[in-house]
């Protein structure tokens, strides 16, 4: 890393997500100004660090983003915002390629007007959908198999596009990477506090849709490293953020439960065919030595460790209900 944003400020856009709240805790050490785009909710964001200057606004608001990105002129832009959720991305497809697609190709004009802007856009393992080859790297060809995808592929492109005209964007192919600040509705958590609630007693089982599918988990603290390494390196690029090594939904299930202290847990599980989706990659897993060589990144907490972290984290909530139909 070689630079530090030049005018001591930085913008988050999803700041209400688990990597938006490790970003601006990183940035803030960092002695950064940190402003975030945040939707209108009763209150700051969950885990939002209350140093952070908030704007309430939409990112599919083109032009409210833009004036307000012309008028911080932050040194750095990291664009998280998204409708992460796959399943939603089937139902509402129009929707997600607006807010994913559209708005960051918009939000990378911007940069562009602005000038002297580092951006990041946060991309994902999904635009590759079902890649011919394993592990999957920057060369790997993009061809998204859900709406969801798609989106992200277009942003991701257009990264490329951009670099073209003078900016420093760089698109981070992010895999799967999780901690006890992720939402309930994805798979893992919901795991993870299933798991605790049946360690407490406070359930008799999990309800899953498809346990075949494999992912590359890591710990999003080290992602959000790989975005601040990505914004300040001298040369743009495309980069695969991941461990290398690919693990089963089966295999996340067994590891949560050894980390509750449960060994016979395959009867505690059962399957919904309702949680499957119409496309669903059979295995993603990436290979990050561009990172390693070029940022000098690397992951610092193995899958084991990520699962027990984010059980212990449930254990303690001491939540009494879960919903896990």
């Amino acid at each position: 890393m070689t630079r530090v944003a030049a005018s001591g400020r930085a913008l988050v856009t999803g700041i209400g997500g688990q990597d938006g709240s490790y970003l601006a805790e990183r940035l803030l050490a960092d002695g950064l100004e940190v402003h975030a785009l945040a939707l209108a909710t009763d209150g700051p964001p969950a885990h939002c660090p209350p140093e952070v200057v908030l704007h309430q606004g939409d990112l599919a608001d083109i032009e409210a983003t833009r004036r307000l990105v012309l008028d911080l002129r932050p040194g750095e832009v990291y664009n998280l915002a998204a409708i992460s959720s796959v399943a939603q991305s089937w139902d509402e497809p129009d929707l997600v390629a607006k807010v994913n697609g559209t708005a960051a190709v918009a939000l990378m004009e911007t940069v562009r007007q602005a000038g002297d802007v580092r951006l990041v856009q946060a991309s994902s393992a999904e635009i590759f959908g079902e890649p011919a080859t394993s592990p999957q790297d920057e060369e790997t060809p993009v061809r998204p198999v859900n709406p969801y995808g798609a989106a992200k592929a277009y942003a991701h492109l257009a990264a490329g596009v951009f670099r073209h005209r003078g900016v420093h964007a760089t698109s981070l192919v992010l895999y799967n990477h999780e901690s006890p600040r992720r939402p309930e509705r994805f798979v893992t958590r919901k795991i993870t506090a299933g798991v605790a609630a049946i360690a407490r007693g406070d359930a008799d089982h999990l309800t899953l849709g498809n346990l075949d599918a494999r992912r590359d988990w890591g710990w999003a603290p080290d992602y959000v490293d790989a975005m601040v390494r990505a914004a300040r390196a001298d040369e743009p690029g495309d980069f695969v953020v991941a461990t290398g090594v690919a693990r089963s939904v089966r295999d996340f299930v067994a590891a949560a439960f050894a980390a509750a202290g449960i060994g016979d847990w395959e009867g505690l599980v059962r399957r919904d065919e309702r949680f499957l989706r119409p496309a669903d990659p059979t295995e993603l897993v990436g290979d990050a030595t561009r990172a390693r060589r070029l940022l000098g990144w690397s992951p610092t907490v193995g899958f084991d460790e990520i699962v027990a972290r984010m059980v212990t984290a449930d254990l303690h909530a001491g939540r009494t209900s879960y919903d896990l139909s």
